[in-house]
């Protein structure tokens, strides 16, 4: 369980750090997310992905499992929505606020793989 001790921090810094160190993966792949509610009160978190999660083959398995992970590692948890574009701009601008970048494409050896 995640504790907020004396750091201060509100549910929504927390959940925000939170992401940042369990779903890299989301930004590897040229993803963001954001955290648009965190409210300790009544145990909701919405939290948006963006960026290259529009339209992604395996976005719902990321929802998911992010849902899952947040009830289980935040007390105060008890309802996660995952709002995930099916499609549209895959660029940082899908998700305001996001940590998100654009993909960044090399052209030194375009058949590497």
């Amino acid at each position: 369980m995640t504790d907020d001790g004396d750091s201060g921090e509100t549910l929504k810094e927390r959940v925000e750090t939170w992401m940042v160190g369990q779903m890299p993966i989301i930004e590897m792949h040229g993803g963001n997310s954001v955290v648009q509610k965190a409210d300790p009160e009544s145990g909701e978190v919405v939290v948006e992905l963006g960026g290259a999660c529009a339209g992604c083959g395996i976005s719902d398995i990321t929802a998911d499992n992010i849902k899952a992970d947040l009830i289980t590692d935040f007390e105060e948890v008890d309802d996660v929505q995952v709002k995930v574009p099916s499609s549209g701009d895959h660029g940082s601008s899908t998700v305001e606020g996001g940590r998100g970048g654009e993909l960044q494409y090399g052209s030194e050896s375009p058949n590497h793989f």
